[in-house]
């Protein structure tokens, strides 16, 4: 073939431009010889293989583009495209069962495939399975009636391409500036993009154009879900129950929301309708084992994780939830399957590294600290690797801190904020026992235990409004322009948004860690505050966190440069507000709670100006709802066999000495 000389030495670029448009002409040698180069460079380019599967299959070499999709979705197996081309090439082959998982894996995974909902509709057909086929048929109608730059959308969306989306999505909806469609799309890249802010005002307002539109009201649901807005959650999710009170997923999105506004009954209930219709649905277990340890079920939670482990033994949140039960010892026979799916090549990374910090536990458990030590480290690099954690902008986020809030700036706003002194802040490090200084408080009948509420750290992020990663925040410069009534402001919305999580006490517990990175925007709401910081030892804190996989977020404790990085961070900013702020904050050791626990308890109520109770030293009592990784533990008595246990990894732990600075 003679190619045109501006053509002769392309970029990769330009070679998947001509090589898709050879393959547009039937030229499939020639596609396949440039589609080989590129790969040759880079033998994981998703796009790549993906269109060298596809010209292998119309050179109809079918096991050759087989094993091109096995390449590619062991790099990506939740692309899409790749699934629905296995399914082509099963359809090819007469291999219509394989054609038919294949299908629904992809429209599973991208919603938007009408080729797969087409024949998916045609396979359900041909078995006789007339419902599945008309549910398909409908799908593929809705989707054929949608602008074509909104299906277009959709797809990028699933495809994870959403600067492309949202520039032809919001290019879109500023045409057509009441299609409901659209704008729930826009709300849904918003949404993956974690402007929530937007998604929630999109999503309302595609509510208050079509109240009937379902999918606008589901997505709604999620976002005031994600958004921590949990009884709103809750009551968006009773109206699409109500109005189609079979439908599994509406079900489920009911159960989730009553779990944090303390409705486990119903939650419960839900969840084993869900397992009853499809015992086989191992995420219906998970969570139903997550409400369950809220609650304190031990044994009933257990149940759960270990029947979502038996239906895919891979699944590494099982293996880790069972884990981070704390008091759960796995058996050999647990433990070696574990290690199977860990060293399996067809584990997700996600499942690999749950899997991993389960196995740290494990065989610390056991006392054998070195094999423990390989797995956790094996797992923080894991997750280390997916996170997109920098220090250095902590390290500027922290200083900034002190730059902005010092002593001349708090006496120059003396008497702002609300008068107030109902909430109860407990920051600090995670791991650090601010989960049993809440437990102790929550004991206490004049307060509240509330949840690690999230309206301070929204309130900031709010503040700093909506900025490129690399570029520095608004905040907390901009506190420095702000009118005494607007902080009055924010700490009525903080009371009334935070209400729901309280029962009948004066005074109610916000024990959210991070909130010490914003103990000055707290000051200017809350004067009258108290605020307790939960110290412990820099190396038990640390490794502590090290050895910990977190639901979300604390990105700089999987590493122990890291989390010895930001615990220094930490102690230096904590000392600048008490500088700053004398008298408003308690350091609170935990070593000095387990060592003198009545001692420290009435330091503590003393403080905060409550009168002693007992109640509070017999903590453990206590019955609550605890959603923290110390939800078992502060259901125990204290016991100082946990002290020290770093001790038992410390020929491991220089590099986080190093970083703390510790001979």
């Amino acid at each position: 073939m003679n190619i045109p000389g501006d053509l002769a030495d392309p970029s990769i670029s330009d070679k998947m431009i001509l090589a898709k448009e050879l393959l547009r002409k039937g030229q499939f040698r020639d596609a396949i010889a440039h589609l080989q180069d590129i790969l040759a460079h880079d033998p994981e380019d998703q796009e790549a293989l993906y269109v060298l599967a596809v010209c292998f299959r119309y050179s109809n070499e079918l096991q050759t583009a087989l094993l091109t999709l096995d390449k590619l979705l062991n790099h990506f197996p939740d692309y899409a495209r790749a699934h629905q081309e296995q399914g082509h090439i099963y359809l090819k082959q007469a291999l219509c069962e394989d054609a038919l998982r294949a299908y629904e894996r992809a429209a599973e995974l991208n919603p938007a495939l009408i080729v797969s909902w087409q024949n998916l509709a045609k396979l359900h057909r041909d078995s006789g399975e007339y419902e599945r086929s008309r549910i398909c048929e409908k799908h593929t109608e809705r989707l054929q009636k949608l602008p074509p730059e909104l299906l277009s959308v959709t797809s990028m969306i699933h495809e994870h391409k959403l600067y492309q989306a949202e520039q032809l999505c919001r290019a879109f909806v500023q045409k057509n500036r009441q299609h409901v469609e659209g704008m729930r799309l826009l709300a849904k890249i918003a949404t993956e993009l974690g402007i929530l802010d937007d998604a929630d005002f999109l999503l309302e307002s595609c509510l208050e154009f079509d109240p009937d539109f379902q999918a606008a009201r589901y997505d709604y649901t999620q976002v005031l879900f994600k958004r921590q807005r949990f009884q709103k959650s809750m009551e968006q999710a009773a109206l699409l129950l109500k109005h189609q009170p079979a439908i599994p997923a509406f079900r489920l999105l009911y159960a989730n929301a009553a779990v944090p506004v303390g409705e486990f009954d119903k939650a419960l209930e839900y969840y084993d309708l869900l397992i009853e219709e499809s015992p086989d649905n191992l995420h219906y277990h998970m969570l139903k084992g997550h409400a369950l340890k809220s609650l304190g079920e031990r044994e009933r939670t257990i149940e759960a994780y270990k029947e979502a482990a038996r239906i895919k033994p891979d699944h590494g949140d099982a293996w880790w939830s069972l884990a981070n039960v704390k008091t759960y010892l796995f058996e050999e026979t647990e433990i070696a399957q574990m290690r199977r799916a860990e060293a399996a090549a067809a584990t997700k990374t996600i499942d690999r590294y749950q899997i991993c910090f389960a196995l740290g536990k494990s065989y610390e458990d056991h006392n054998n600290y070195e094999t423990a030590f390989t797995y956790y480290a094996r797992g923080n690099q894991l997750k280390l690797d997916e996170s997109n954690y920098l220090a250095e902008r902590t390290d500027k986020e922290f200083a900034r801190q002190k730059e902005t809030c010092t002593q001349q700036f708090f006496n120059d706003r003396d008497g702002f904020g609300a008068q107030s002194n109902e909430p109860i802040f407990i920051v600090g490090m995670p791991r650090a026992g601010s989960t049993l200084l809440e437990q102790i408080l929550a004991s206490h009948p004049m307060v509240d235990g509330t949840i690690e509420l999230p309206d301070i750290m929204s309130q900031a992020q709010k503040l700093g409004g909506r900025h490129n990663i690399d570029e520095a925040s608004r905040y907390p410069a901009i506190l420095e322009t702000l009118h005494q009534q607007q902080f009055e402001r924010f700490a009525n919305q903080y009371l009334k948004s935070t209400r729901v999580y309280r029962k009948d006490g004066i005074y109610f517990t916000d024990k959210m860690p991070n909130n010490f990175r914003h103990i000055g925007l707290i000051q200017l709401m809350f004067p009258n505050c108290k605020i307790v910081d939960a110290r412990r030892h820099p190396m038990a804190c640390c490794f502590s966190n090290f050895k910990q996989l977190f639901g979300d977020g604390q990105e700089f404790s999987y590493g122990l440069e890291e989390v010895g990085r930001y615990y220094s961070g930490y102690v230096d900013l904590m000392q600048h507000w008490e500088n700053v702020l004398p008298g408003k904050i308690l350091r609170v050791q935990y070593e000095d709670v387990v060592e003198n626990l009545e001692t420290q308890v009435r330091r503590l109520l003393d403080f905060l100006g409550l009168p002693f109770d007992q109640r509070c030293v017999e903590f453990h009592k206590t019955e609550r709802a605890v959603h923290t990784p110390s939800a078992e533990q502060v259901r125990q008595p204290l016991y100082k066999s946990g002290l020290e246990q770093w001790k038992n990894f410390e020929p491991y732990l220089n590099p986080l000495k190093t970083s703390l600075e510790i001979a």
